[in-house]
C-alpha cells in the first residue's frame, strides 16, 4: 500500500530460514525448502524496490543454516519476549522448530543461504555494493568438534541504481604502509586520495570488515542485531530527515537508531506482542545532531 519511491534507504535483518518459530501466522523461514524461503524473501525486497527512492539503498543482514534431518528443537530462547530462567520448558511457542530440509542438501553442510539470497537478488536487478563481514569477538563457544566456530555474519550493501546517495564513512589508520601501497600500484595521488584528516590524525575510508560485539536487549525477542552494526548504514546510506524503512521490525533497533540519528523511520512487524517493545525503544531514544 505504499506510495512508489517513498523511502530513502532498507536496512533490515529478516527471519534466518530453518531457525524459529515466531508463534503468528503467515511467518517467513519455516518454509519446507531454502528454495521456496528465498523466493518468498526476494519477492518481499521487489517491493522494497518499489518504495525506494531511485537514490536508495538496501543493506540486508542475514546468517547461514546447517542441514539436519531434523533442524532445531523445542529448547526454549532466553531472547525471547516472555524470557524465563527455565530454557527447557515446554510452555513457550516460540521456540526452533524441527522440519526435514531439502533432500539435495548433504547432512551437516551449510546450505548457503546467504549467497542463494545474494545471488537471486542480483537476478532481480538489484546492484550488489559490498559484502559486509560483521565479526562477533563474544561470539558464544560451539560445541561442535568437527568444524570451526561461526563467528561472524553476512551484512549486504545493494543500491537500487548506479548512481545513489552514500556518504562516505571513515575509520582511523594508526599507521600508513606506503610501502605496500606502492606495490599495489598507488600512487601518492591516489593514497591521498583514499585519506582523510580529523581531529584524531589521518582516516581510510571504511573497510569491510566489522568488528562489533553482540548486545542482548532485556525482554527482547530472539534476533536484535546491535545497534553498532546499523549505525553506519544510516548514516551512509540516509540523509538527516530521510526516511529509514524496516520491513522486519522485530525489536525496533532501526527505528530507535534512526531517531537517535535525526532520520524518520517506517517499521513493519508481523507479531503484535513486540509493538510495546518497540514503541518502549523508540520513546527512549533521544535524537543528536551528527
Amino acid at each position: 500500500t505504499f506510495e512508489d519511491q517513498c523511502m530513502d534507504m532498507c536496512v533490515t535483518s529478516p527471519p534466518y530460514w530453518g531457525l524459529r518459530d515466531y508463534g503468528v501466522d503467515g511467518q517467513l523461514g519455516l518454509e519446507p525448502t531454502f528454495d521456496e524461503y528465498i523466493e518468498k524473501l526476494c519477492t518481499i525486497f521487489d517491493e522494497v524496490k518499489r518504495v525506494l527512492n531511485d537514490s536508495g539503498t538496501c543493506w540486508v543482514n542475514l546468517g547461514d543454516t546447517y542441514s539436519n534431518k531434523n533442524k532445531g528443537d523445542s529448547r526454549e530462547n532466553p531472547l525471547n519476549p516472555k524470557p524465563s530462567n527455565n530454557f527447557h520448558g515446554s510452555s513457550n511457542k516460540y521456540h526452533t522448530k524441527s522440519f526435514k530440509v531439502n533432500p539435495t542438501t548433504p547432512e551437516k553442510s551449510l546450505v548457503g543461504i546467504p549467497f542463494r539470497f545474494a545471488i537471486e537478488m542480483i537476478n532481480r536487478g538489484w546492484i550488489l555494493r559490498n559484502t559486509i563481514i560483521w565479526h562477533k569477538p563474544n561470539s558464544m563457544p560451539s560445541s561442535a568438534k568437527d568444524r570451526f566456530t561461526v563467528d561472524f555474519e553476512y551484512l549486504f550493501f545493494f543500491s537500487k541504481n548506479k548512481k545513489y546517495y552514500f556518504e562516505q564513512q571513515t575509520e582511523p589508520v594508526k599507521k600508513v604502509d606506503t610501502t605496500r601501497t606502492s606495490l599495489n600500484g598507488l600512487g601518492n595521488g591516489e593514497l591521498a586520495g583514499n585519506l582523510r584528516f580529523g581531529s584524531n590524525g589521518k582516516q581510510r575510508n571504511m573497510r569491510t570488515v566489522w568488528n562489533i560485539s553482540t548486545k542482548p536487549y532485556k525482554g527482547a525477542h530472539f534476533a536484535v542485531f546491535p545497534e553498532e552494526l546499523i549505525e553506519t548504514p544510516i548514516k551512509a546510506g540516509c540523509p538527516i530527515n530521510g526516511v529509514v524503512l524496516d520491513p522486519f521490525m522485530g525489536s525496533g533497533t532501526t527505528a530507535s537508531v534512526a531517531k537517535r540519528l535525526n532520520r524518520n523511520y517506517v517499521g513493519i512487524e508481523l507479531n503484535p506482542e513486540y509493538l510495546p517493545l518497540i514503541q518502549g525503544r523508540v520513546d527512549n531514544s533521544q535524537g543528536v545532531l551528527v
